[in-house]
């Protein structure tokens, strides 16, 4: 793969004007509870959070997958700001207003904006929330040292093996069945996998950022000796059917190389498992970190597709 060489970009001004209206259309209709937009500076560019419920305590953060921004966490705003700071980010190198200035070539420089972020909003203990590429972000975040995060959740995340041929064939499909009329790409969310699928909101907003050229560093899989390295408590939340990476395979791996890791397999769900189960992934951040259970396939637990 290659190296990035140029930040993130719309291919032209219109075209990222038009994604900002579809954006804020999209916002004003899905966001349940009053938000304030913030613009933080970083080393890599300016990045922005949608920031909701009370304006003291530990913050839960929460990182969007390769493509999205904070506008898929829509689902997760009112219950978690009921009891705590809410920040959903708009991850830089990813279409949203988030704006890149430099290259990201590393994993390191990825975690490094993730740092700036935090020390931005005066975050000591955050909850880090990642799903996908994300999810990577976070862990980044934490091999480089940046600090300031009490927890982490990863939701399916990417960097914990190499990525796999039938990923990118997902994503092709997903992108593909965007296309469909309504019912039809609904109907078809079950065929390929892919929740996305059925949030009208998302998927147009989706579409809209086909005009944003994506120049990110592809995720390296992170080796048992760094996954030891993370000293701060984790939960891992993987889809049954997820297209990143062999289930079963991923969650045995880490029952040997991180035991007080809680990881959790969820039936009925794959690799779009923060759209698909948001209530289930909710319950599980509010609850953590609690006692530390050893990883293993949890099949009592279903998924709501709210």
């Amino acid at each position: 793969m290659r190296t990035p060489d140029r930040p993130s970009a719309f291919t032209s001004d219109s075209a990222r004007d038009t994604y900002y209206t579809v954006y804020d259309r999209v916002l004003g209709e899905l966001w349940p509870v009053p938000v304030d937009a913030v613009d933080v500076e970083t080393r890599a560019g300016t990045v922005r959070i949608h920031r909701a419920g009370p304006a003291e305590g530990d913050p839960v953060v929460l990182l969007p997958g390769a493509g999205g921004n904070a506008l898929s966490w829509y689902r997760y705003i009112e219950p978690l700001a009921r009891t705590r700071p809410v920040l959903a980010v708009d991850a830089l190198g990813e279409p949203g207003r988030s704006v890149q200035r430099r290259p990201l070539t590393t994993g390191a420089e990825v975690g490094d904006w993730f740092t700036d972020v935090l020390a931005a909003v005066g975050a000591e203990r955050a909850h880090v929330v990642g799903c996908s590429y994300g999810g990577w972000t976070a862990v980044r975040q934490q091999l480089g040292g940046g600090g300031r995060v009490a927890a982490l959740t990863l939701v399916d995340p990417g960097g914990f093996a190499p990525l796999p041929r039938r990923f990118v064939r997902w994503a092709l499909a997903g992108a593909l069945a965007s296309l469909l009329p309504r019912t039809l790409r609904h109907r078809m969310a079950g065929v390929v996998d892919n929740g996305v699928l059925r949030e009208d909101g998302l998927v147009r907003l989706m579409r809209a950022g086909w005009t944003f050229r994506r120049r990110m560093p592809v995720p390296a899989a992170c080796t048992d000796a760094q996954i030891r390295e993370l000293s701060v408590p984790v939960q891992v939340l993987l889809g049954a059917t997820s297209a990143l990476f062999d289930t079963q395979a991923l969650a045995a791996r880490l029952a040997g190389s991180a035991p007080s890791w809680r990881v959790e397999i969820v039936p009925g769900a794959g690799h779009a498992l923060s759209v698909e189960a948001p209530d289930l992934v909710v319950e599980r951040i509010l609850a953590f970190p609690g006692q530390a259970q050893p990883a293993t396939a949890t099949p009592e637990h279903g998924t709501d597709n709210g």
